[in-house]
């Protein structure tokens, strides 16, 4: 649609990036208000997400690289090239949260409110990402005849009539979102966010990713939707034994 946003004193400023920026920004600003009504050090919970923010992008951008093997190998020099975008948010969680265990505890923060509150920002980006996927053409839909479908370009600039994929994972981060905020102050317990987060993406994820016209695959395997069953998986099964307790 639009890959490069505007230019500045011509100098190319691509969607992408900026709203994975933006997105950051805002998702910040969340977690930090959020932070502060439960009484969570703002400055140690922002140092500590600055550090796994860095983490996190080189997570998202691993994954997504390791997807997609057979075109980078053919280019590697364009591995570090973001702003054609190219980060899977899966990629980044995966490998910010087991880092994150001594990192939290290193800054005295308790983990499973910090993660509660991390979640919002998570939430917050995502929706204002899915934006640039969508300028970008990156993350495109499958082409349709549908009701649905809007004239789209993919990542390699290809025009058909798509499902708008981008926008309805944004529109279904955004519900997500907003019941996020609505549960905010009747969270049952710490880290009740978090779970809920994975739990109702993942459940989203797992319908969105069938209407992608080339979904993330690793070794056969669709890798986004697998990994949104472990997620939903994993979230169901912590509060069933949260339930019980």
């Amino acid at each position: 649609m639009r890959p490069i946003l505007f230019r500045l004193r011509g100098i190319p400023i691509y969607s992408y990036p900026a709203m994975l920026y933006l997105g950051t920004v805002l998702g910040i600003e969340a977690e930090l208000y959020a932070a502060r009504t439960i009484g969570m050090g703002t400055s140690r919970t922002l140092a500590a997400t600055l550090l796994l923010l860095v983490v996190a992008l080189f997570g998202a951008r691993l994954l997504f690289v390791l997807t997609e093997g057979p075109r980078y190998r053919r280019a590697p020099r364009h591995i570090l090239r973001f702003a054609a975008g190219g980060a899977s948010m899966y990629g980044g969680l995966l490998l910010a949260v087991p880092l994150s265990i001594p990192l939290i505890a290193a800054f005295g923060l308790p983990f499973a409110r910090f993660w509660d509150v991390t979640s919002l920002a998570m939430l917050v980006g995502l929706v204002v990402t899915r934006a640039g996927c969508f300028l970008n053409g990156c993350c495109a839909g499958r082409p349709t005849t549908g009701w649905l479908a809007l004239e789209l370009p993919d990542h390699r600039g290809v025009r058909a009539r798509r499902i708008p994929n981008q926008l309805l994972d944004g529109g279904w981060g955004l519900v997500v979102l907003a019941v996020a905020v609505w549960l905010w102050a009747e969270r049952p317990f710490p880290g009740a966010l978090l779970l809920y987060a994975l739990g109702a993406y993942g459940a989203g994820r797992i319908v969105l990713e069938a209407l992608r016209d080339a979904p993330d695959r690793l070794g056969g395997i669709r890798l986004n939707r697998a990994i949104s069953i472990g997620f939903v998986a994993v979230s169901l099964t912590a509060l069933a034994i949260v339930s019980i307790r």
